[in-house]
């Protein structure tokens, strides 16, 4: 019996000790879809000459993890619903909490929905839908809101002394 309960203390303490060793895996603090044109400015809709589309994603931590990025075509004409249209992935460093993705199809993007997934390791850990529009956004109308009255008179110049 005490052999059988030595057995079962040691295998108690080498899980524990194998469980505070294990390296706990980051998770995304931030995930930005963004056109590819220097600004970084995040949107959720582009046109189809926006290629490349970068994928910011910001872990909540450093530390070595494979971030993996899949752009799925959800609501493409043409495309098989879910279909993976760029894959890729990149394994970060001790000291790296930050991947930049960029991905385009071959040739120009095909008005539809798309979504960005991101998997850390085989888990996935956020996702983002965007849309590519075959035409620009309409621009918002002022209609209905009241602009100040501008004066149409010139003023006339004031003369130096008052008079």
């Amino acid at each position: 019996m005490r052999k059988i309960l030595a057995i079962f203390v040691a295998l108690f303490i080498g899980v524990v000790a194998a469980a505070a060793q294990a390296p706990e895996r980051p998770g995304i603090a931030e995930l930005r879809v963004s056109q590819d044109d220097g600004s970084g400015n995040a949107a959720d809709s582009f046109l189809p000459s926006a290629a490349p589309i970068r994928c910011t994603v910001q872990l909540d931590s450093a530390g070595p993890a494979t971030v993996k990025m899949n752009l799925v075509a959800v609501n493409v004409a043409g495309v098989k619903r879910e279909t993976r249209v760029v894959s890729t992935s990149f394994t970060t460093s001790e000291t790296q909490s930050r991947v930049n993705f960029s991905g385009s199809p071959a040739g120009k993007w095909v008005a539809g929905k798309y979504r960005v997934d991101i998997y850390i390791g085989s888990v996935l850990a956020a996702s983002r839908d965007f849309t590519v529009q075959k035409f620009p956004p309409p621009k918002q109308s002022t209609e209905g809101i009241i602009q100040p009255k501008q004066d149409t008179k010139p003023k006339s110049p004031q003369r130096p002394g008052g008079t």
